[in-house]
C-alpha cells in the first residue's frame, strides 16, 4: 500500500516538472516585458517581475509601436472566417461521403486523404500565381480561401459521423428530414465536441500563420500578427526586447482566450475520439 502513495507522488513530481519546463518560455517573455531595457540586458539576468512602470511603458508602446491592434485585428478575422468556413464546410463533405450515394465515392475519399501528404509549402508558387491572376493579392480573401478546404477536417467528420448509428438517419427519413434538417436536428447536437476541439485547433493554426502572409501581403495595414511582429522588429536599429516580448504577450491573449472557451470540447472531443 506505501508504495501506491510513492508512485502517485513521483507521477505528480513529473508532471509539474513537465508543465514548469513547457511554460519556462511563457514565463520569461513575461517577465521581460515588465522590466526596462538595462534591467532586459543586465548580467547576471534579472528573471523576476520587473515593476509596474516598466510594464506599463512596454506595453503602451508595444501597442502603439508595433501597431499590434492592426496586426491583431487582421489575424483575428482571417482565423475566425477561415475556422467558420472550414468547419462547415468539413461537416458538410463529411455528411455527404458518409449519407449520400454518388459515383466515385470511395476514389474521391481516398483523393482527398492523399492531399493530406501534400504540405501547403509546395504549392506556395502555383497558389501565388493564381491568387494573383484572380485579382486576390493583398487581400482578405487572399488569407481566407486557400484554406476553407481541409482534409484532416473531411476525414474527422467523416469517422464521427459513420460512428453515429445509422438508425437515427432512417428514422429522420422516415420523418420526412431532409439532409440539412438531420444535419441541423440530430448531428449537429451529436459533434459540439468534436466541432470545438477542430474549431480550436484550426483557429490556433490560422493565428500561427507566417509564410503565406508573408509572400502574399504587402500593405501592413493588411498584415497579420506573425509577420507584423518580425517585420517590426527586424526592422528596428536596436531591438528592444521589452517591448518584442510584450507584443508578444498581447498577440497570445487571443488563443489563450478562444483555448479556454472551448477547453472542455477540446478535451472531449479527444476522448471521443479515443472511445471510438
Amino acid at each position: 500500500m506505501r508504495r501506491k502513495p510513492l508512485k502517485t507522488l513521483f507521477t505528480h513530481l513529473l508532471l509539474i516538472s513537465i508543465v514548469f519546463i513547457v511554460a519556462s518560455p511563457m514565463l520569461v517573455a513575461f517577465f521581460k516585458s515588465t522590466q526596462d531595457r538595462s534591467q532586459v540586458f543586465s548580467y547576471p539576468p534579472v528573471l523576476g517581475f520587473g515593476s509596474v512602470e516598466a510594464m506599463v511603458n512596454n506595453y503602451s508602446r508595444a501597442w502603439a509601436q508595433y501597431h499590434i491592434g492592426i496586426y491583431m485585428k487582421n489575424s483575428l478575422i482571417v482565423s475566425v472566417a477561415v475556422t467558420v468556413a472550414k468547419t462547415l464546410l468539413s461537416m458538410l463533405a463529411g455528411l455527404a461521403i458518409v449519407y449520400f450515394d454518388f459515383p466515385l465515392k470511395a476514389p474521391i475519399f481516398y483523393f482527398i486523404l492523399f492531399t493530406l501528404m501534400m504540405p501547403t509549402e509546395i504549392m506556395i508558387i502555383a497558389l501565388f500565381n493564381l491568387v494573383s491572376d484572380l485579382g486576390l493579392g493583398n487581400t482578405y480573401a487572399a488569407l481566407i480561401f486557400p484554406f476553407m478546404a481541409s482534409a484532416t477536417g473531411v476525414f474527422l467528420f467523416r469517422q464521427h459521423f459513420s460512428s453515429i448509428p445509422p438508425d437515427l438517419a432512417d428514422a429522420a427519413r422516415v420523418d420526412g428530414a431532409g439532409p440539412l434538417r438531420f444535419l441541423w436536428s440530430v448531428l449537429l447536437p451529436l459533434s459540439w465536441n468534436v466541432i470545438g476541439a477542430f474549431a480550436l485547433i484550426q483557429f490556433i493554426y490560422m493565428w500561427n500563420q507566417y509564410l503565406w502572409p508573408l509572400v502574399i501581403i504587402r500593405e501592413t495595414s493588411r498584415q497579420v500578427i506573425q509577420v507584423g511582429l518580425k517585420s517590426t522588429m527586424t526592422a528596428m536599429e536596436a531591438t528592444d526586447w521589452g517591448l518584442v516580448m510584450a507584443a508578444v504577450i498581447l498577440a497570445m491573449i487571443p488563443p489563450l482566450i478562444v483555448f479556454a472557451l472551448l477547453q472542455e470540447q477540446f478535451t472531449r472531443g479527444f476522448v471521443l475520439a479515443r472511445e471510438k
